[in-house]
């Protein structure tokens, strides 16, 4: 796996800003070949995977498969499906429908999304129930198990009852946007995980610059955890690629500066 992984959210809709900022997102990304476009940025700079829920008959799921049509190279997919885990034979069908959906569409790593995955949570026995039968659903189908965790029980409970997970995703920015305690905790969390984590939303949704937030983000994560990135444009792609590999090599970034209407002396190179 690639130290980044691109994300979704800027290109499905999902900008947690505002309802146009999400419509502007939508009316960008409405076709396969505009997902596929900015697909292609990526591996062209050695980032090959992806974070997603997959549907495939969405724009951004077909765009996958046209990006790797185009390119002749493989996108490792992380799938963050949304399954009915209530305690129910129907929904134990439907959830293995779901997870036998996510392999059909070329999911390498299923990982239930938190939405799902916070159900199962018994904060009071420090389990959580039913997990194990859908951690071998995903194991029988041929993908690697992992869970979406914004909650950072997930993690821990997982990790003290050795359930078969093999990676977590979770919230980690250096505002704390969306995180359900602070940042130190989830810092010491993701530290001591057992397995590889997937941080999301480093940039804090937009609310900081990538310098920021990516050079928080590799500076504090292990070598083993990656970072999801979400991009607009493929001029984003680029700059947040370079952002992360300076902040990774410890040395100066090399983007251009931003503009201005008038920019003194000292301010030519910023």
């Amino acid at each position: 796996m690639p130290r980044m992984i691109i994300g979704s959210n800027w290109m499905i809709g999902y900008g947690h800003k505002t309802a146009s900022t999400d419509t502007l997102i939508r009316n960008k990304f409405a076709s396969a070949e505009a997902v596929a476009d900015m697909l292609n940025a990526f591996l062209e700079n050695g980032v090959d995977a992806v974070m997603c829920p997959m549907n495939g008959e969405a724009p951004f799921t077909q765009g996958i498969y046209l990006a790797m049509e185009r390119t002749g190279k493989k996108l490792i997919i992380v799938d963050t499906p949304i399954i009915n885990v209530d305690d129910t034979a129907q929904a134990r069908r439907e959830a293995e429908a779901t997870i036998k959906n996510s392999k059909r569409l070329g999911a390498t790593f299923c990982m239930p999304h938190h939405s799902s995955a916070e159900q199962l949570v018994n904060k009071n026995k420090q389990t959580m129930d039913r997990l194990p039968d859908y951690l071998s659903m995903i194991r029988d189908n041929g993908m690697v198990p992992g869970l979406s965790a914004h909650m950072p029980e997930l993690i821990v409970y997982s990790d003290l009852n050795e359930y078969d997970v093999q990676t977590y995703v979770q919230i980690y920015n250096c505002m704390g946007f969306l995180m359900q305690v602070e940042i130190e905790y989830i810092h010491s969390v993701i530290m001591n995980a057992k397995k590889p984590v997937m941080s999301i939303k480093p940039m804090a949704a937009g609310r900081v610059t990538p310098f920021v937030g990516l050079t928080f983000a590799y500076a504090t994560l292990r070598d083993c955890d990656m970072v999801t990135v979400g991009c607009f444009s493929r001029e984003e792609v680029v700059e947040d690629i370079e952002i992360a590999r300076a902040a990774i090599e410890k040395r100066a970034v090399h983007v251009d500066g931003r503009n201005s209407p008038h920019k003194t002396v000292i301010m030519q190179n910023s």
